[in-house]
């Protein structure tokens, strides 16, 4: 049995990676249908739907200021950083977009060092550059074997966007993780999500018309409040720089669902670009001699932002 308490959160973050790739496969498909605008904001109202009223059931206490503001902040960058993803999604396929995405963890290694205070070990820089080489094939494999087009481009455009937001998420993802719990967080990023997009109804918001749109909104719902959750839990009881790493894994798990639902066919690139990024996954994964720094933050614990 690992006695080490950074391995669990470990293990949550890959699983919770894998949920929320999954998530993406359905919003893709509600975002063609619909366009991403429209189907963010009906996930976001579904969302908090879902996860409100155990929030309300638990009688958790409006959070007091610094808490407060991480939820504000985060919700706000959240609600762009999913909107050009997800419009990205709709020019590129998913197991591109999701390749392209990964510079964030490379940025957010770097601001973990910088905002948090984190010094980052030898072999989580190692676990970041092996990810790094294994995008890079997989996008050499497969987006250099077409011409660019002028979508084409633009959604590569969106996804770094997206990415460099995303990198800044992860930050104060751990922040937030310190002083709010999993379910207050996802409240209050749900609500503020969907506050933000609704500005822009009146111009841009187009009603589901078929169940099956309603169906894959709602799964991204349920997807994206559960690897919430478990995100949450995670960036409360381990470093930022042992679980940011995890985020390479999502596009070996886009592998794996386009295998066993989709029955894609993996070209060789993309299988040694995904090997690559396991591999990495695995060096930054924590071993029993590891100092856990981060150790269980309960709400009791207040840290300042």
């Amino acid at each position: 049995m690992n006695r080490n308490p950074a391995f669990y959160p470990f293990l949550v973050t890959l699983a919770a990676i894998g949920l929320l790739s999954l998530m993406d496969g359905f919003m893709k498909s509600a975002a063609l249908t619909i366009g991403a605008y429209s189907a963010l904001l009906v996930r976001s109202g579904m969302a908090l739907a879902l996860v409100g009223p155990v929030w309300a059931w638990q009688g958790a206490p409006w959070p007091p200021r610094p808490a407060l503001r991480l939820h504000l902040i985060r919700g706000v960058i959240a609600s762009f950083m999913a909107l050009t993803f997800f419009s990205a999604l709709v020019y590129l396929p998913l197991a591109e977009a999701i390749a392209l995405s990964f510079i964030s963890p490379i940025v957010a290694l770097a601001l973990a060092a910088l905002i948090l205070k984190e010094t980052i070990a030898g072999k989580t820089i190692v676990a970041a550059l092996l990810g790094l080489v294994g995008v890079a094939i997989i996008v050499a494999g497969r987006i250099g074997q077409h011409a660019m087009s002028d979508e084409a481009a633009l959604g590569v455009v969106l996804v770094l966007v997206s990415a460099l937001l995303y990198a800044w998420n992860l930050i104060l993802q751990r922040q937030q993780a310190l002083v709010a719990k999993p379910v207050e967080i996802a409240v209050f990023q749900n609500g503020i999500v969907g506050l933000v997009m609704l500005l822009g109804a009146p111009f841009f918001f187009t009603m589901p018309d078929v169940p099956a749109t309603w169906g894959a909104i709602f799964a991204t719902a349920v997807l994206g409040v559960s690897g919430g959750l478990m995100l949450a839990w995670a960036y409360a009881r381990a470093e930022a720089q042992v679980l940011v790493p995890v985020e390479y894994s999502g596009f070996a798990w886009a592998a794996l669902f386009g295998w066993l639902f989709f029955a894609e066919s993996l070209e060789p690139a993309t299988t040694a670009g995904a090997l690559l990024i396991i591999v990495g996954c695995w060096i930054a994964a924590p071993r029993k001699h590891t100092e856990q720094v981060a150790t269980e933050a309960g709400p009791h614990t207040r840290a300042e932002p």
